[in-house]
């Protein structure tokens, strides 16, 4: 894989010409920033900017006095080769916080179907219905520790709104959904996104996080997708090289809320 090639696909179909990617969210492109307002419960972000020295501070500036009017809170999505390179800084003066790091980590899609030998009693779930939404929510809170009732809403509304671009996958043990993460396919890009794989503190370890990337990757291949994307944290890194995903930059959200 040339990941500088693939890098720069990236950028291109998933943050300079991206389209708007749940229910009621909006993609604009304002001089040189593309943003999305993510409406009441989507995610609203700066996706992109090409700035300078020059103009970087007025950019941000622009940007916050937009979301403040519409009274979001927002994410500037940077990435560790935007430009200028004290971009990081610049946000942080402008009243941004720095949330963890995350890596940037993709893989040929049609390497990673291979089967995963499951624990006995455990099979895998494919849904895309409201059920399979709320047991994923059931995953999330178990294995994060985190309040999902946001999540299950923004996912439950772009089931009802997009259900093509949605995929949830379920381990199941029994009537028991243990481990869980779905996958979501914007239309017109390369990229099959996986997004929030998790597995319940006892059955860690024991292959269904591997298994879950298995099945998504069977998935996203049967529908013309060559590429999967994961904005890796510390935790899972490890797993996907391990795997074979290649990690091509890092990416951290800088968050803005309103009153900051």
């Amino acid at each position: 894989m040339d990941n500088e090639a693939v890098l720069a696909r990236y950028d291109q179909e998933l943050r300079r010409e991206a389209e708007s990617d749940g229910p009621g969210a909006v993609v604009e492109r304002t001089g040189s920033v593309v943003r999305q307002d993510g409406g009441e419960l989507g995610w609203s972000a700066v996706l992109w900017s090409g700035l300078d020295e020059a103009g970087a501070d007025a950019a941000i500036a622009e940007q916050v006095r937009w979301f403040a009017a519409q009274g979001r809170e927002f994410e500037w999505k940077h990435y560790s080769h935007d430009r200028p390179a004290d971009l990081p800084e610049r946000l942080l003066a402008a009243g941004f916080t720095a949330e963890p790091s995350e890596t940037l980590m993709v893989a040929e899609a049609a390497g990673q179907t291979a089967e995963v030998a499951l624990p006995d009693g455990v099979r895998l779930r494919t849904a895309t219905d409201e059920e399979g939404v709320r047991q994923l929510s059931e995953v999330h809170r178990a294995a994060f520790g985190e309040h999902a009732d946001r999540f299950e809403a923004q996912l439950l509304a772009q089931l009802a709104e997009s259900p093509g671009t949605l995929t949830v996958v379920l381990a199941m043990a029994g009537g028991r959904a243990v481990g869980g993460a779905r996958m979501e396919t914007l239309p017109g890009v390369s990229f099959a996104g996986l997004w929030g794989g998790g597995t319940l503190p006892e059955w860690r370890g024991k292959g269904l996080y591997r298994a879950l990337v298995a099945e998504r990757a069977r998935a996203a291949v049967a529908r013309g997708y060559r590429y999967l994307q994961v904005d890796a944290l510390p935790t899972s890194r490890p797993i996907l090289e391990r795997l074979g995903f290649t990690a091509l930059t890092t990416t951290t959200p800088f968050t803005w809320s309103p009153g900051a």
